[in-house]
């Protein structure tokens, strides 16, 4: 007698490297119907493929809480920072400025998390791995990223260094200074990769700045490879979030995705980093073929798309007035992968990025502050 899941020839390629030949005859060995016995088998593949994907995107990055905070230039006297830079800062650094402040807004916050956030603004569902620590900035990220619908469950470090926070420090001109306490968020490890997370998602969504430490590096490997790995066909996708990040990792970048990596995000410098050029078509031509898309994003611009048999030119969309570019990559990033993972097709996603970073780059924060949702549906359709 042929094997049942031979039966409905589309999803038999879903149904291969999951055993459940001995599983199924039981379950159909009491009728010899064959209506019926296939209709049993396509029930249960059906249920189980679902419940393998529960998430359009799981995202991978550092956690971070945002104390977002209103200042007077005076403030930044005692503290050798340039107003409008961003500067990194140990935790006794961290500690002094913080107490310093006045009461502010604390969100959750990080590259991937900015991008999951988005992708919850449009209505898709996702899920996010990352490390904080068992303290009150921990419970803050934990509560809020929650409380935007995104799924959080990777547990607490319980000892260790503190939750990551970046201080955001808001002039009265609405120039802002950031000071970034990466803590607790560089110590993810593989062990909070959980393979069936991965495998539950289309997309796997990963932030290039927390490749600097090895733990970290073998956690990227893991998803990778689980998301490969799994039944349901999740894509893995990188941003490279930064030339200098890319400068630090070059090598080990390059090998990420030309083996790993099916969705590609970079913008212009960072893609010209990667393949050590000053041509951008030249970094077009080294990209094409190494992952089966690469989002390349050129500011006022536009971004392109890049597949192995096309290259797709799409618009920026025109806002009023720029007031901060921070974020725009992430929320470009949330456009793309929700449509992508609604099945549009590759200029539709683009432009769905476009709305996004549109949004973003018209106040300030790296959170949409608008319906995006509406705002999509008005303009695309």
């Amino acid at each position: 007698m042929r094997h049942e899941r031979f039966a409905f020839k589309g999803n038999s390629i879903l149904l291969q490297g999951l055993d459940y030949s001995h599983f199924l005859y039981d379950s159909c060995a009491s009728t010899q119907d064959p209506i019926y016995r296939r209709a049993i088998v396509r029930f249960l593949y059906i249920l189980k493929v679902l419940k393998m994907t529960d998430y359009d995107v799981v995202g991978i990055g550092n956690a971070l809480v945002d104390v977002i905070v209103n200042i007077e230039d005076s403030f930044l006297e005692d503290t050798g920072m340039p107003k409008g830079s961003m500067n990194l800062v140990d935790l006794d650094q961290s500690d002094m400025i913080y107490a310093k402040l006045s009461s502010g807004r604390e969100v959750s916050g990080g590259s991937a998390g900015n991008t999951m956030a988005g992708i919850a603004a449009l209505g898709g569902k996702g899920a996010y791995i990352g490390k904080v620590r068992d303290d009150q900035f921990g419970k803050v990220f934990r509560h809020d990223i929650r409380s935007i619908g995104v799924d959080f469950e990777t547990p607490d470090s319980t000892d260790g260094i503190n939750t990551g926070k970046c201080l955001v420090m808001v002039h009265p001109d609405a120039e802002r200074t950031m000071a970034t306490f990466l803590g607790a968020a560089n110590s993810l490890t593989p062990a909070d990769v959980n393979p069936a997370t991965i495998q539950a998602a289309k997309v796997v969504y990963m932030e290039g700045y927390l490749f600097d430490p090895e733990d970290a590096k073998a956690a990227f490997v893991k998803a990778a490879e689980a998301a490969h790995a799994g039944p349901t066909g999740t894509k893995v996708s990188l941003s490279l979030s930064d030339p200098f990040c890319v400068g630090r990792h070059r090598e080990a970048f390059v090998h990420l995705v030309e083996h790993h990596i099916d969705i590609l995000f970079a913008n212009e410098e960072e893609i010209m980093s990667l393949y050590e050029t000053d041509d951008f078509d030249a970094a077009v031509a080294d990209v094409r073929g190494h992952c089966e898309i690469a989002c390349l994003t050129r500011g006022a611009k536009g971004s392109v798309i890049v597949t192995a048999d096309d290259v797709i030119s799409v618009p920026a969309v025109p806002v009023e007035k720029v007031i901060d570019t921070t974020g725009a990559g992430d929320q470009y990033a949330a456009g793309f992968l929700y449509g992508y993972t609604q099945g549009w097709d590759l200029e539709t996603a683009g432009c769905a990025g476009s709305i996004m970073a549109g949004e973003i780059i018209s106040h300030y924060g790296a959170r949409p502050e608008a319906d995006v949702k509406a705002l999509i549906q008005e303009t695309l359709g």
